[in-house]
């Protein structure tokens, strides 16, 4: 999943876009870009897998003048994108991921259409979104018309000479949240980037909706849908603890997933963990709820490593995970540890980067509780897990059914005895004490929405 920033401003915006855009670095490792509108379009784009953002532009952001500008820390594809249309130049930049790229390409391609956006050898989906916009009788019938299209998710900004359209994903799977000071207007991914530069939330976007942000105001030129499937995964892990979705904290909703993990324990402790930095907020919340201890067993060295759950290729979520974590052996050895963590995907990290360290630092049991179900089906809407073979619980169902097997009804309930051999299986897998998963129930409780509003595809393969 990506993250975009936009501003409107009546001074100068480039220096409140850098470090706006700057807050959303959490939500993607291979790009970062960022587009200023003045006298004319001011753009860069930078490879951000081997550095961080602002590194990138902080000085080049100085060469940007104007009072509007758009920003993206994107996971795939290079962005923002200009583009030249009937309905006037414009910036564009997206979030989310569009599965049928390949199918919607060919049929552009067949109707003359061209593409010179390339990513990684392939067609950019924020070309093919600009691409269909341009199809419409009108901007805003364009960007409606993306969403006829596409399957996946996508929310967008587009920026003209007369303001910021933001775009929500129609099912609301991504979020954008519109802020204010002054008079000046930001929109976002992620309410985080408004706190420290005085912005305050001024409306969370309707998913389906599509707003236009000019000096004059907001004007919404298309309504919100009835339906609302934001991803769940954003408050256990994806979002920023210091941001809110549909007004809800993640890091009060982390807390109170702790509390239910404990609330359904039983488990004799020294003291309670999380993994680094996702795993925090459940652990505190555990520890608040079950009186142990919240200890560091293992800190993480921030400035020089981020996410190793969102790089692209295994190589590297690798080499993060070995150098980021750093272990406390003076609070490791000899303590039975609860340790808290968002969610197991692959379980190679957690098994060869967390549970050895502990291991290896005198750990005398790990009691690990993430704070979602297993995962069983990749991503759909966000750019996260990919295939089915990558997720531990499916190899697990794979193993002890002895062939690859979609037949997994059982797996799904916790209370099944197939559920409990599946568990097992990974916990042998991880090597730790014990293993115990928050139930599906609980972590929709901890979210506190509907469970009509949530997509949970990751963990039943519902939500289309």
């Amino acid at each position: 999943m990506s993250g975009v920033f936009g501003i409107l401003s009546r001074k100068d915006c480039a220096s409140n876009l850098l470090y706006g855009t700057d807050y959303h670095s959490h939500m993607g490792t291979e790009y970062g870009g960022m587009a200023v509108l003045g006298e004319r379009f001011f753009r860069s784009i930078h490879d951000i897998s081997k550095s961080q953002f602002k590194s990138k532009f902080y000085e080049e952001y100085k060469e940007m003048r104007g009072n509007a500008g758009i920003g993206v820390i994107s996971d795939r594809d290079a962005q923002p994108l200009i583009i030249g249309s009937r309905f006037g130049n414009f910036a564009v930049v997206s979030s989310g991921i569009v599965e049928n790229v390949k199918e919607l390409a060919a049929e552009l391609l067949s109707s003359g259409e061209s593409f010179s956006e390339m990513s990684a050898g392939g067609i950019n989906s924020v070309e093919l979104i600009a691409k269909l916009i341009t199809r419409g009788k009108t901007l805003i019938d364009g960007i409606e018309g993306v969403y006829d299209r596409i399957e996946g998710s996508a929310s967008i900004l587009l920026l003209k000479e007369d303001g910021i359209y933001a775009a929500r994903d129609r099912l609301g799977r991504t979020p954008l949240v519109i802020g204010e000071k002054d008079g000046d207007y930001v929109v976002a991914t992620e309410t985080c980037s408004f706190l420290n530069m005085g912005y305050h939330i001024l409306k969370y976007i309707e998913p389906g909706e599509i707003v236009r942000i000019s000096p004059s105001g907001l004007e919404s030129k298309l309504p919100g849908k009835d339906r609302n499937q934001i991803c769940s995964f954003l408050w256990i892990y994806t979002g920023y603890p210091a941001s809110s979705y549909e007004g809800i904290s993640v890091e009060v909703v982390r807390e109170r997933s702790g509390r239910l993990l404990a609330k359904n324990d039983n488990i004799e402790a020294d003291l309670v963990a999380g993994v680094p930095d996702s795993g925090v907020g459940h652990a505190i919340g555990y520890s608040m709820e079950s009186g142990l201890p919240y200890r560091r067993p293992l800190v993480k060295y921030t400035p020089g490593y981020g996410r190793s759950y969102t790089p692209p290729s295994q190589e590297i979520r690798d080499l993060v995970a070995t150098m980021k974590l750093i272990p406390i052996r003076d609070i490791i050895a000899g303590n039975r540890i609860v340790l808290c963590e968002d969610s197991i995907v692959r379980g190679t990290q957690l098994k060869n980067f967390t549970v050895s360290k502990l291991l290896e630092s005198g750990a005398r049991e790990i009691h690990v509780r993430p704070a979602c179900p297993p995962l069983m089906f990749p991503c759909k809407f966000a750019l996260s897990t990919r295939s089915i073979d990558e997720l531990v619980a499916r190899r697990a169902i794979n193993d002890l059914e002895g062939k690859r097997t979609d037949n997994i009804a059982e797996y799904l309930d916790d209370t099944s005895e197939k559920y409990g051999k599946m568990v097992d299986w990974i916990t042998k897998e991880i090597g730790v004490t014990t293993l115990k998963y928050q139930k599906i129930g609980d972590m929709i409780e901890a979210i506190g929405l509907p469970r009509a509003k949530l997509c949970l595809h990751c963990w039943l393969g519902e939500g289309n």
